[in-house]
């Protein structure tokens, strides 16, 4: 089976337990090291306001872009196994983690299956995501829809996201 040809992945990282910062700088040396794939450019830190029912600390955010030529799925697998080496063990929905992981987009690629869906199906309701994505790829659209559009149709959201120097 050949390898498909590489892509440019786009990957959010976060963390609220332990020590945020490092698990998040851990997960995306982690993808950046998996066979076939490499950063291109990652953002700087942020830190973000917990939503939700859950009452809990801060979160460290992050997006980076990586080339791979991992099959979605195979790259799926592979962040996952990332964050159970960190530590990720299951929780509430939407609740602390030491770490997670998600596709945000593989390629022009849109994935619907049980385990994977790209585009990520909330990436553009999320400003701790586009926040992050519009600092390194100002010209990026997902979808056809450029990030900057998704970012400023978030005027109202009033969750808190900061970047950290």
């Amino acid at each position: 089976m050949s390898r498909p040809d590489p892509v440019v992945a786009g990957l959010s990282f976060g963390a609220n337990l332990g020590d945020s910062a490092t698990a998040v700088g851990h997960a995306i040396a982690g993808v950046a090291a998996l066979p076939h794939t490499r950063l291109i450019r990652q953002s700087s830190f942020y830190r973000t306001e917990p939503w939700g029912p859950i009452r809990q600390d801060w979160f460290i955010n992050a997006v980076a872009l990586y080339e791979t030529a991992l099959a979605p799925h195979d790259l799926l697998a592979a962040c996952q196994a990332i964050e159970r080496a960190i530590g990720r063990a299951p929780t509430a929905p939407k609740g602390p983690r030491i770490i997670d992981i998600d596709i945000v987009f593989y390629g022009d690629a849109v994935i619907d299956t049980a385990t994977l869906t790209t585009p990520h199906p909330h990436y553009h309701e999320r400003r701790f995501v586009l926040a992050p994505l519009l600092e390194i790829a100002p010209d990026l659209a997902i979808n056809g829809i450029p990030v900057r559009d998704s970012l400023e149709a978030l005027a109202d959201d009033r969750l808190k996201v900061e970047q950290l120097p």
